[in-house]
């Protein structure tokens, strides 16, 4: 399992999960990072939000990276 999958995981039973940051930042044409697949507005609230907001924009990013990544290694 990668770090950022035990990180993820870890959170999942309520501690502060880890920021996503892989210190690529770049925004695309939609103000979303192409580094962490965080929108512009979630890397700004981050530090502000809570723990249970914050696993839901690791969600969210996760989708967006797995949308923007069709191809899967085993």
């Amino acid at each position: 399992m990668s770090e950022r999958d035990e990180r993820g995981k870890a959170s999942s039973t309520g501690e502060e999960p880890a920021s996503p940051c892989v210190s690529i930042c770049a925004l695309d044409e939609n103000d979303i990072c192409m580094g962490c697949y965080r929108s512009a507005d979630e890397i700004t609230d981050w530090f502000m939000a809570s723990a249970a907001k914050k696993r839901e924009m690791l969600e969210l990013a996760k989708a967006r990276r797995d949308a923007d990544n069709p191809i899967r290694l085993l």
